[in-house]
């Protein structure tokens, strides 16, 4: 894994004259267009970077964009992968690791999610508090290699709780709701079963997906300072879970998209 990295890390900053970004943002299902609000500098499809998977899913573009966001410089993943595509844990966290020896300190990670939370909407914007993982594998099994980190890492904190704070001031100045939440991480890729969502619930979560929590878990071992943001694209109630399909969530995503891409942009520029 070290050797991949380190390969991985020479092409890429050979391709961007050692461009080294501050912040790293992992863009989920409809929130691609994030990088509009990036001055960019480069731009890699993931099939021409050395070791790195390419994305499966529909509404995830496949490259890294570089470039700044006011003064801040940020690298951001059009498209992450995910383990019902059929890659292993080490796979799917790979651009994570490959993030931290560019330079990247702090990782943005957002997603949509289903929401269990009786004060949540389709559409409302959750700033990750907390995770619970069910995930059928750890990013971390098999020999550690302490060049990363640590054996076991400690997850009191895998969301910055100072950069929430800072997330809720700028979106109460903005004028944007949000709300927080546990997010509970399954395999996917079937969306849950009423009784799974009613599972989620009992479990103490208030949303659930299918990403986030590898890549969390694999930012905190290597000590990235981490921040979550979910849109929540379908309920799981009996009223509104029926018929729910992908371009639904994409939709949904689609709707709170400019508000989230306010929020993060700022966060950035000001945390």
């Amino acid at each position: 894994m070290w050797e991949k990295v380190q390969e991985t890390v020479s092409y890429i900053k050979a391709k961007t004259n050692d461009y080294a970004p501050e912040y790293g943002v992992i863009l989920g299902s409809g929130l691609g267009s994030f990088t509009d609000d990036i001055q960019i500098a480069f731009t890699l499809p993931y099939a021409e970077i050395p070791n790195f998977p390419v994305s499966t899913v529909q509404g995830h573009k496949g490259a890294l964009v570089f470039g700044t966001i006011g003064d801040k410089k940020v690298v951001a993943m059009q498209g992450r992968f995910h383990f019902y595509e059929g890659y292993d844990m080490k796979a799917v966290t790979f651009p994570v690791r490959v993030m931290k020896y560019i330079g990247v300190n702090k990782l943005i990670v957002s997603n949509a999610s289903g929401g269990v939370k009786d004060s949540y909407k389709v559409g409302s914007i959750v700033l990750i508090k907390d995770h619970v993982n069910m995930m059928p594998e750890h990013p971390l099994r098999g020999k550690n290699d302490e060049r990363f980190g640590p054996r076991f890492v400690n997850m009191s904190e895998p969301y910055s709780r100072n950069m929430i704070a800072k997330a809720r001031t700028i979106a109460q100045d903005l004028g944007i709701e949000v709300q927080d939440g546990v997010y509970l991480g399954l395999q996917g890729p079937t969306f849950e079963t009423m009784s799974e969502y009613r599972m989620v619930k009992i479990l103490g979560c208030d949303c659930v997906g299918m990403s986030t929590v590898p890549e969390v878990i694999v930012a905190r071992h290597m000590e990235l300072e981490t921040f979550g943001i979910s849109v929540i694209t379908d309920m799981g109630n009996e009223d509104s879970i029926e018929g729910i399909t992908h371009e639904e969530v994409l939709e949904a995503a689609r709707k709170a998209e400019p508000h989230v891409r306010r929020l993060i942009g700022e966060l950035i520029q000001q945390y």
